[in-house]
């Protein structure tokens, strides 16, 4: 059973690693922004920015995120749970919130020069619950049932010789427990910079991000119960106080024997009431309430070269370092299990973000019509990550198009394709990526010369990941899969 809580993944993350890509509505409307000319360039593109003019820019956006997660999740003894309908593939669904992400992009062009400063939620953004806890929870419980045979012969050994309150006692193979898991993360993105523009062509960047992590962990696995059996009717009993009272009468009678002078009996029956000790230790409630905060700083480069109706940018975030201190509160039982080491209070846990290569293009088809595309590669494989089996680098290929239906109206469409170099052993219930299509939609109104409002609808399809773990009989399977949508209302100004 201690084995059950381990590391939690929080709510979903758009590109690499604890990456969130979407810090404008104006993404949402189109994520091919890559060498896009606007004030959301500030994170997109920030050395186009200085071809928006002189002037003060501003951009507030809030966004609106609801994802679920779904893992199907298959084990021989499911059927075993009381509360399960005998059935063997439990699924285990939550459901990710965040009712408000604010981003907030600034720059000021002046002559050549063009200094920018951006707040986004550039990693988590709300929180991720699962009601009834993970399959691998469910897993470590129902292997309790396993050991009945040895508990039961234990129990008839005992009543046939004669201890009180024993006879006909035994374990059955049913169990039933309460679970639950929550997970928060929100990381703070505080970026500096500037652009130089060289000539009428080129610009280039320099800039800082800073990032502030703060997430909460909480989750439970409590009440524990098997099912106890006794003149042949059957009731579901705590498992810690059943298998406590059974080493309680397997200790009396080893003294019982060491007083008869039968040291061997004895020490037999003290050997075993140690093992069904462990049992009783294993089955008590485990709680765990983790607080973690870190910090890191990483520089950003950009370039952007524009000619006639083309526009051409690229993008370079270096490894943001980042190192997450614990302050957690958690139960006595979850203390000494090395499972658990990464929420220990006072710990330090690595939690690196990738770095990241964008490159984009924009072509004018037309006076009022706009068409681009992107590339995302995250370097996924060279961050740290505490207990994690990396996957392979991360892949983002994007499309999209921009019209002006009239001066003040334009509508915009794009997609976004991401495919992460999966690979089984860094994928389980607690933490996994899947592969995924994006699609945004959306409208900009240019409601007078210095206003502009923007409106959006974004969502993901992802693919399914199938695997199958284990030997047999104890095979697991596997279904992960998710949903995500997004919406969002920005204001760009002009000053």
């Amino acid at each position: 059973m201690a084995l059950a809580i381990v590391a939690f993944a929080t709510p979903a993350e758009a590109g690499g690693l604890l990456t969130n890509t979407n810090q404008n509505v104006s993404f949402l409307r189109n994520p091919a922004r890559d060498a896009a000319i606007g004030i959301d360039g500030v994170y997109s593109n920030p050395a186009g920015v200085i071809f928006l003019g002189e002037g003060f820019h501003l951009s507030i956006n809030l966004q609106n995120a609801h994802q679920t997660r779904t893992i199907l999740t298959g084990f021989p003894l499911f059927p075993n749970n009381v509360n399960n309908n005998g059935t063997d593939v439990h699924e285990f669904r939550g459901t990710a919130d965040a009712p408000v992400i604010p981003s907030f992009l600034a720059a000021y062009n002046k002559g050549k020069w063009s200094f920018q400063f951006g707040f986004a939620i550039t990693g988590g953004g709300g929180k991720c619950e699962f009601d009834y806890g993970l399959g691998s929870f469910e897993k470590v419980v129902a292997g309790v049932t396993t050991y009945a045979p040895t508990v039961n012969g234990l129990y008839q050994a005992l009543g046939q010789l004669g201890i009180p309150g024993m006879a006909g006692h035994a374990m059955g193979s049913k169990y039933g427990y309460n679970s639950f898991m929550r997970g928060r993360q929100y990381y703070y993105g505080f970026t500096f910079g500037s652009a130089y523009q060289i000539n009428k062509n080129l610009s280039v960047y320099g800039g800082l991000r800073m990032l502030y992590g703060s997430s909460n962990y909480y989750g439970y696995v409590k009440d524990i119960s098997v099912e106890h059996i006794e003149g042949g009717k059957s009731e579901m009993v705590n498992a810690s106080a059943h298998f406590g009272e059974l080493a309680t009468q397997l200790n009396r009678y080893a003294g019982m024997m060491e007083q008869a002078g039968n040291a061997e009996a004895a020490a037999k029956l003290a050997g075993a009431a140690g093992q069904v000790n462990v049992l009783s230790q294993s089955t008590q409630d485990i709680e765990l309430n983790c607080d973690q905060t870190g910090w890191g700083v990483a520089p950003i480069i950009g370039v952007d070269y524009k000619t006639g109706k083309l526009n051409l940018a690229a993008k370079y975030e270096f490894k943001t370092r980042m190192r997450l201190k614990n302050k957690s509160a958690n139960s006595l039982s979850a203390e000494g299990i090395s499972m658990l080491d990464k929420f220990k209070d006072g710990a330090e846990v690595a939690e690196d973000t990738p770095a990241l290569l964008v490159v984009g293009a924009q072509y004018e088809l037309l006076p009022s019509l706009r068409v681009m595309a992107g590339w995302h590669h995250y370097f996924d494989v060279d961050t740290k990550q505490y207990t994690k089996e990396m996957l392979d680098d991360t892949n983002e290929y994007l499309f999209g198009a921009e019209y002006d239906i009239s001066k003040r109206i334009q509508v915009s469409a794009g997609m976004q394709r991401t495919e992460y170099g999966l690979k089984d052993a860094g994928m389980n219930d607690i933490s996994f990526n899947v592969n995924s299509y994006s699609y945004g939609l959306g409208l900009g109104v240019q409601v007078t010369d210095k206003i502009k409002v923007n409106v959006a609808y974004f969502q993901t399809l992802y693919d399914d990941y199938d695997m199958t773990e284990g030997v047999s009989p104890a095979v697991t399977t596997n279904s992960f899969t998710r949903t995500n949508r997004v919406i969002g209302v920005g204001v760009d100004f002009k000053f």
